[in-house]
């Protein structure tokens, strides 16, 4: 079983898996381009354990003691490292460049995970110096209540490798789903991307706007969220990467413009105190959201 575990990225889904991973009692290290940006992801991260798992703050700063350091240094986050999990931006070049520096740093026992959401294990695999040690191992934002973690490896992927994985998910509390193929956006987003594309060709095609959608779609399944809610949680910027690939049409066009807008001024999701609704306190909190109106 691995001991020592590397994040490299602490965006929105990075400094979840890390947090997860320390409360676990794995010895973890954050890679960061900013390390004071991670450190805030990961305060911002308290009150959603205490509220949704029960934690107390004893037990957050226990875990958080398990972080051992969170750095910009391509030496200390890599040098004993089990197993790296890279979560860095969903852009191919940097993926590249990361892997292009970091591998020269790995042990020879390290196995090597990406997160991506939007990219397959053989779009980045030779991009590794360890090709039967590399595969993608990817999670759901708030991974603490929407724990799985959806893993797929390439035809040279070991085993031993995909198992050594399975088991570290069973032990940070992750379901393991092992995709017996690889699929663009694994199962959920397979599922849940034309399912938010479709909100947003809505809003592009000025059918209603993005609250008066998650209304109707609250109202009229019974789901506890709408689309525009889950894209201020995952983030509107991941949001963004993904539809502004496929924008053709005049109207796709302009709501990826209208992201990018959002993403420039700074709101892009819950992570931001803004995004699609305003932080803390967003209007669907209201007791009335789902009946009035005029709520914005």
């Amino acid at each position: 079983m691995f001991k020592n575990i590397t994040i490299a990225g602490a965006g929105t889904l990075g400094s979840q898996i890390a947090f997860q991973t320390a409360l676990c009692d794995f010895n973890v290290r954050i890679w960061n381009p900013h390390p004071d940006r991670a450190k805030r992801r990961l305060a911002a991260l308290r009150p959603f354990y205490k509220k949704d798992m029960g934690l107390t703050d004893e037990q957050f700063d226990k875990a958080m003691s398990n972080i051992l350091s969170i750095t910009n240094d391509w030496e200390i986050p890599f040098k004993d490292c089990d197993y790296l999990i890279e979560s860095v931006p969903e852009s191919l070049n940097v993926k590249a460049n990361f892997y292009h520096n970091v591998c020269p740093h790995l042990p020879e026992k390290t196995i090597i995970a990406s997160n991506s959401s939007t990219m397959v294990p053989s779009q980045l695999v030779n991009y590794v110096d360890r090709p039967d040690k590399f595969l993608h191992m990817h999670f759901a934002n708030h991974i603490w209540t929407n724990n799985t973690a959806e893993i797929v490896g390439t035809d040279k992927t070991k085993p031993e490798v995909i198992e050594e994985v399975i088991e570290f998910a069973k032990a940070i509390k992750m379901l393991p789903v092992h995709l017996q193929k690889e699929q663009h956006g694994y199962i959920m987003n397979a599922l849940s991307v034309p399912f938010l594309n479709a909100a947003l060709e809505l809003w592009a095609n000025g059918v209603a706007d993005p609250i008066t959608i998650d209304k109707d779609w609250m109202n009229s399944t019974g789901c506890p969220f709408g689309p525009f809610m889950s894209m201020d949680m995952v983030g509107i910027r991941t949001v963004y990467a993904i539809f502004a690939q496929q924008a053709r049409t005049p109207e796709e066009l302009k709501v990826a413009k209208t992201m990018k807008d959002m993403i420039d001024a700074g709101h892009y999701g819950i992570e931001a105190g803004q995004g699609f609704y305003k932080y803390p306190n967003p209007a669907f909190q209201r007791a009335d959201f789902l009946t009035s109106i005029e709520a914005r």
